[in-house]
This record gives structure tokens, sequence and C-alpha cells, in this order.
């Protein structure tokens, strides 16, 4: 059987993070069960100490062994911590050489949403590819710019280490975690019996793009509300030069450095993002909106679209404004 610590910080922590993985695992041990084999997870919450509470102690929950007591576990289940990254760090510190003590050994480390932050303060996400929710990828990569954040994934694996993108999308990387150790049947069965989407791979659908202005180079923010001011005219790299009077190298390595995007990205995206609230809130078609947001080829707007949302216009005005959808029929 796999040993399986869910870790019970202290702080403001994800309860649902913590029931739902105890949940769901002790639920395929079930399964197992009535398929006449084996159970496979040994699930365990783990703390530093013998109390920990949660939400301004509005609840408690009392782990069943400490740290100092595990002295081998197969996985490290690490949930979203609510709380400033960094005071999160100061206040289990303590679990961080165990973390990494555990992974030398062998255990398998799944972080939830943004549990990537603790994660990454232990340095193992350095060089890595981890997902996190996709309003922190921002804070995040300032954070952490040795760690490869993709915003788009839901999930990632890489050398027995996984990571999943905001909120319940941890449902989809247990259920990953599930089938890669019970198989397909189970998990079928798992994300029936708990009604997840299996097979999700994207969270694009659900990102809102904020624009990435926590940063303090005052030509990029000019340039950046420049863009989405003209969000329906064509601007290029070179006027945007020309206005801040700097090189287009110049602009394009610093923009790149400020927000995460190149200026071409972050055109796209802010009018992506204009173009999907018309989409939820409207009964325009799809050539309005287009045209709206400032494209006039309805091939490049889809192809656009779909790579920014992961769906195409109509799939996305369906999935958003029932109304439209209706109407459309």
């Amino acid at each position: 059987m796999k040993h399986v610590s869910i870790l019970i910080p202290f702080g403001a922590s994800s309860l649902s993070n913590i029931e739902g993985t105890w949940h769901i695992l002790t639920e395929v041990n079930t399964i197992l069960k009535r398929m006449d084999r084996d159970p496979i997870f040994d699930v365990h919450f783990v703390g530093i100490s013998n109390l920990s509470t949660q939400r301004n102690g509005v609840f408690t929950i009392q782990p069943d062994s400490l740290v100092h007591q595990v002295r081998k576990t197969d996985m490290i289940v690490i949930p979203a911590m609510h709380q400033d990254p960094q005071e999160a760090l100061r206040l289990n510190q303590k679990f961080i050489p165990w973390i990494k003590d555990q992974y030398a050994k062998g255990a398998e480390i799944i972080s939830y949403c943004i549990g990537a932050f603790f994660l990454a303060g232990t340095g193992l996400l350095d060089g890595r590819r981890c997902a996190t929710h996709w309003a922190s990828v921002g804070d995040f990569r300032m954070m952490y710019p040795n760690v490869d954040v993709v915003d788009e994934r839901i999930l990632t694996e890489e050398e027995g280490i996984y990571t999943s993108g905001g909120a319940y999308s941890y449902l989809n990387l247990l259920l990953y975690l599930v089938e890669k150790y019970a198989g397909r049947e189970v998990a079928i069965v798992v994300a029936k019996t708990f009604m997840i989407d299996i097979d999700r791979d994207s969270q694009s659908p659900f990102i809102m793009f904020q624009g990435q202005k926590a940063h303090e180079d005052e030509p990029v923010k000019k340039a950046q509300e420049f863009i989405e001011q003209n969000f329906s005219d064509r601007v290029t790299v070179d006027q945007l030069a020309n206005m801040l009077a700097l090189g287009r190298r110049s602009l394009e390595r610093r923009f790149k450095k400020a927000t995460s995007n190149t200026v071409t990205e972050y055109i796209q995206r802010v009018k992506i993002e204009v173009a999907k609230k018309s989409f939820e809130s409207s009964r325009k078609n799809i050539s309005e909106v287009m045209y709206d947001v400032g494209y006039a080829d309805i091939k490049a707007f889809r192809t656009i679209f779909r790579k920014v949302t992961g769906l195409s216009p109509i799939e996305y005005r369906n999935k958003y404004n029932k109304t439209a959808a209706a109407a459309a029929v």
C-alpha cells in the first residue's frame, strides 16, 4: 500500500483539498474491495503539532501523525495555503527538511493550487514546470523566477512532483493519480461517483486576463494602458516604441521581463479578453465580436481565441452565455 501524507499546515489552508483528498482516496479503497482487489492507499493527516486550527480558529484538524514520527512515506500532499506565501513558509518551516528528505528517499510530492508557493519554497521546483491558480501566476513568477510556471495547464508531472491549477482542479490531479495507480476503470468509477470531468487538461477557459502590472517599469505600463484603451485598433510594436521613444528591441525586452508576455501576446490577450466578455453578456455573433476587437480574418480570430482560451468562440459562448446559445438554436 502507498502511505499518503496529507499535510495539515499552520494557518489558513484549503479544507476541501484536505478532506476531498482523504475522501476520494479512501473511496478508491472501497471500490477496489468491491472489485475483489487489495486497497492501495493508506491515508494519514500529518502535522507539526497535535492541533492545527484553520480559518482563524473556526475549524480544528487533528493530525494522526507528526512529521518526526513519519520515517517513510510514499506520497506527500500539500494543500493550498491561503495566507501570504512568505508567512506560510515561516509558519510551516519545519515541514521543509522532512519534505526534501522524503523526496530524496523516493516519495512523490503533490501540491494543489497555490500550495505551489510553499512547494517552490523547498527549492524542489527549481528548473521544473508547475501549475498554480491562474490568478497567482504573475506573483509566482516574481517570487520564484527559477520555476517554469505554466498558467494554462491544469496539472503537471515531472520527476515525481505533481502540481495542479486553481481551486477545484485538484480533483483532476487526484483522478490522474487514481488512474496511474488503480487503473482507468477505477478512475472512471471515481469520476462518475464524484461527478468530476475526467481528462480535463486545461484551465484556460477559466482564466480572466487582468494584465500584469505588478512591476515598476513605467514605460511598459504606459504601453499596456495604450493597448488596453485601443484594443479595437491595430497596435504595433514599432508604434509603441516610437510613442515611448524607445528602441524596438529595448521595448520588447523590457515588456517581456515585466509582464512575462511579448507585446504581440499581450495585444492578443487583451483583445481576446474583451471578446470573451462580449460573448458572455451580449447576443452578438462571432463576426460582430471579431470586428469589435479589431480582427478582420475569421480564421485568424478563431485560431488565436482557441490558443488563449482552449475553446472555439462558439464553444466559449455556449459555455458561458446560455441565452445566446439558446437563441442560436
